[in-house]
């Protein structure tokens, strides 16, 4: 892990200095064709309408894989098999300071639901979808390092 990546740094930071960092589990479903799932965030939250990678806030007494199988369940309708952690990003939002726990998910059960009115989608590299959340970011970076695609990782 590196340092805070830091979204819309010329807006003000919810809470302070002192803010407390919120534990998130996110997972990176990866078909056999090397696809990836993107899900829109929901009207009502906060960045609505961008674009991520599934999971939410890991609860007192979780691990990052229990919440992460708990979120996907609840979001998508998914049960997932084996978690693979990944990387770990910081980033620094205007309403939140976020530990980004990526898993790699290549096995699950269940047809996709979105509960929460989100959107999905497919993707692979450069993604179509936009806008993408600045958390996201990172990820598609990663995934283009270890896929051999110098700076291809969003349209624009």
């Amino acid at each position: 892990m590196t340092g805070v990546l830091v979204a819309d740094g010329d807006r003000p930071r919810e809470g302070g200095p002192g803010r407390k960092e919120v534990e998130v589990a996110v997972g990176v479903l990866v078909r056999g064709d090397g696809a990836f799932l993107l899900t829109s965030r929901p009207e009502g939250k906060v960045y609505a309408g961008y674009w991520e990678f599934p999971g939410g806030k890991v609860e007192a007494g979780e691990t990052v894989e229990q919440a992460l199988r708990r979120e996907l369940i609840e979001e998508i309708g998914v049960e997932i098999g084996a978690v693979h952690p990944w990387r770990v990003e910081r980033v620094d939002y205007p309403h939140a300071l976020v530990r980004l726990n990526f898993c790699k998910v290549y096995e699950w059960t269940g047809e996709l639901h979105m509960h929460e009115g989100q959107q999905c989608s497919w993707e692979t590299l450069p993604v179509k979808v936009q806008p993408v959340l600045p958390g996201t970011v990172p990820v598609l970076k990663w995934f283009a390092e270890e896929r051999g695609f110098a700076g291809a990782t969003h349209a624009g």
